[in-house]
């Protein structure tokens, strides 16, 4: 008996069972159930009359038995008895066996009085009937338990787990990891104190106070609440990280109602995960108008903005959906995966071309009738702008002009710029370009207004939607933390005191498609950004998640170090997202809108030119001069002087 209990020997019976051809296998089931029939039928019959050979029992049973065995195995193989696993039987399986022993019972009482047999009690057919449901269905059940627990104990190192969540979740995530054999579920938490003391299949609910008793007794907690709000998670996250156990997850809703992922499909926790403010559904009525049936330009359409934007947009279902972009990697990604998407009534085309080049925006715009145009095309990288200032300006100055003024030549209805916090009182080249692009787009919008006076014809809708970070964006710091952890670090952040906002890129394009249905033209939109995030705890979380510890005065042995490098020329301490002025709020919760200072067109187109000329010259010096005089409160930084 020891000799069964050791892990060694239940490996050993467990392989050599599994070693049983299925046939084999499913002749030893219907052995012992050719034994259960006549045995069931015999203990009827003593529960009934209070003893083993009673009279009745040797008129009637002794008929009975055999025939229950004649009767009773064919009709369970005729009705698929044998045909199911035993290792995955479940409740279904014990309804379909009381189904089946009630009509065994039925066809027995039908042989009896077709033939004249004595028959036995009425009761007794009811007790006969019970009690072959029940030896045959905890003959299964036994065998599954039993096989589940040999296939656990192949298993060199079972998993002990926590799961996360009692509700239903939870309970289909313990059934799933039961029937993989490689974890065992120690407890349930829950922060319902009506489900403490309660069990779920014999396991116990229970605080989640109480893993300071398991530490060391528990390998992994599974966070089972798939619709769990990003602020309860985190709060949760943060509450188990104190045991030093690792955390993972199940699926989010989305992925499990739409069968992308099953419930045991188990990740670790991303920090994308805990970030931002907990996501706010679309308003219906935001998404669709403008676009459902129009013809929609996205420039930088492979970007990471682009991308998303392009991916919610055919869910919109459009007439036709351009993929402008100058890269043609990301061009393809982008036309491979919206091959993929694209409802039948809609229409892709992707173009390979930059959206500086005027004339072939114009030509495009006029010759497929672009109805709408989000304008995504920039560079954003910081440093690389910084060091190269005239492809900065070229790219996010010159292709806003051109998509502005083509707009406005063939009578786009709306054009929307994707901008950034960062040109708002701009420290660098990057944000100066951007708080110049949205100038363009600003000047624009005064001349479609004028021309709105003395032509009845609609004039182009200009509007830009300014926000912060968006998480898993190209250069997010995020990805950057990711590869230093995988790498072995140290993190490198420019400053311990460095503030940011956050949101996810899914998000982040549905508040750009809510936003263009407010546009009357002219306005920035703000997007509510949720609570800042510390950059050094963004980093210290980064390294907790990915089950390591941080190496510092205080731990000198830990494994990632946080290194501090200084702020990099034009970076700020903290973004803002207003220049001047109050915001006000929109029909949407989460979309602020502001009119800020602009210039006047003419004055603006003037400088513009001078710009250009500067830019094709390759005369930096002068173009950051241009750049300075049109956006005063940028600040020249000492190696763009010398650029």
């Amino acid at each position: 008996m020891r000799r069964l209990l050791d892990p060694l020997g239940q490996i050993e019976i467990f392989r050599c069972f599994l070693s049983i051809p299925p046939f084999r296998r499913r002749l030893l089931l219907i052995g012992v159930d050719a034994l259960l029939l006549p045995f069931s039928v015999w203990l009827s019959f003593w529960l009934r009359l209070s003893t083993p050979f009673s009279p009745n029992f040797l008129a009637a049973g002794l008929w009975l038995a055999p025939i229950s065995v004649l009767v009773g195995l064919p009709l369970y193989a005729f009705t698929g008895q044998y045909k199911g696993l035993t290792r995955y039987v479940g409740s279904s399986a014990l309804y379909r066996l009381a189904g089946r022993n009630g009509l065994l019972v039925l066809c027995l009482a039908a042989v009896g009085l077709m033939l004249q047999l004595p028959m036995p009690p009425r009761s007794s057919w009811i007790l006969l009937w019970l009690l072959l449901t029940g030896f045959t269905g905890a003959l299964r059940f036994a065998l599954r338990d039993v096989l589940l627990s040999l296939s656990s104990g192949s298993f060199q190192n079972v998993l002990r787990v926590a799961i996360y969540g009692a509700g239903e979740a939870g309970a289909q995530l313990a059934a799933a990891l039961r029937l993989a054999g490689k974890y065992k579920v120690v407890t349930f938490l829950d922060d319902d104190p009506g489900y403490w003391q309660r069990t779920i299949n014999g396991i116990p609910i229970r605080p989640h106070q109480v893993l300071s008793q398991f530490v060391g007794a528990i390998d992994q907690v599974l966070l089972a609440i798939p619709s769990l709000p990003r602020s309860d998670r985190r709060r949760i996250v943060a509450d188990l990280q104190c045991f030093g156990i690792p955390v993972l997850q199940v699926p989010s809703v989305d992925d499990l109602t739409a069968g992308r992922a099953r419930i045991d499909a188990l990740r670790p926790i991303a920090i994308e995960d805990l970030l931002g403010r907990d996501a706010v559904p679309p308003d219906p009525q935001f998404l669709g108008p403008g676009i459902c049936g129009a013809v929609v330009c996205v420039t930088g359409a492979g970007g990471s903005i682009g991308s998303e934007l392009c991916r919610q947009i055919v869910d919109l279902r459009p007439k036709r959906l351009i993929l402008l972009d100058q890269s043609e990697p990301a061009l393809y990604e982008i036309e491979h995966e919206m091959r993929a998407l694209v409802p039948e009534s809609t229409s892709l085309q992707a173009v390979l071309g930059n959206a500086s080049d005027q004339l072939m925006v114009q030509k495009l715009f006029l010759t497929q009738a672009v109805d709408v145009v989000f304008h995504a095309a920039a560079y954003k990288h910081v440093p690389l702008v910084e060091a190269n200032p005239l492809a900065g300006l070229e790219n996010n100055v010159g292709s806003t002009y051109a998509v502005c003024h083509a707009a406005a030549s063939v009578g786009v209805s709306q054009v929307v710029l994707i901008s950034t916090d960062k040109a708002v009182r701009p420290t660098n080249v990057m944000g100066a370009s951007k708080r110049l692009a949205e100038l363009v787009v600003q000047a624009h919008a005064q001349e479609a207004e004028l021309l709105g006076w003395t032509n009845p014809q609609p004039s182009t809708r200009y509007s830009m939607v300014r926000f912060r970070n968006v998480l898993g964006s190209s250069g997010s710091v995020v990805p950057l933390f990711r590869q230093q952890i995988a790498n072995g670090g140290p993190i490198t952040i420019t400053h311990p005191e460095i503030i940011r906002y956050f949101m996810t890129i899914p998000e982040a394009a549905q508040l750009v498609l809510q936003a263009a249905v407010l546009s009357k033209g002219g306005e920035v939109f703000l997007l509510d950004m949720g609570d800042p995030v510390r950059i050094k705890s963004l980093a210290e979380q980064m390294v907790r998640l990915s089950g390591l510890s941080i190496r510092n005065v205080r731990n000198p042995q830990g494994d990632i170090e946080i290194v501090c490098m200084g702020l990099r020329p034009g970076e700020k301490l903290y973004e803002e997202l207003l220049i001047d002025g109050q915001s006000e709020p929109t029909a949407h919760p989460l979309i602020y809108k502001a009119c800020e200072r602009s210039l006047k067109p003419h004055e603006l187109w003037s400088q513009l030119k001078v710009l250009e000329k500067s830019i094709a010259a390759k005369d930096v010096e002068n173009a950051l001069n241009v750049l300075q005089a049109l956006v005063p409160e940028w600040q020249r930084s000492e190696g763009c002087k010398s650029t």
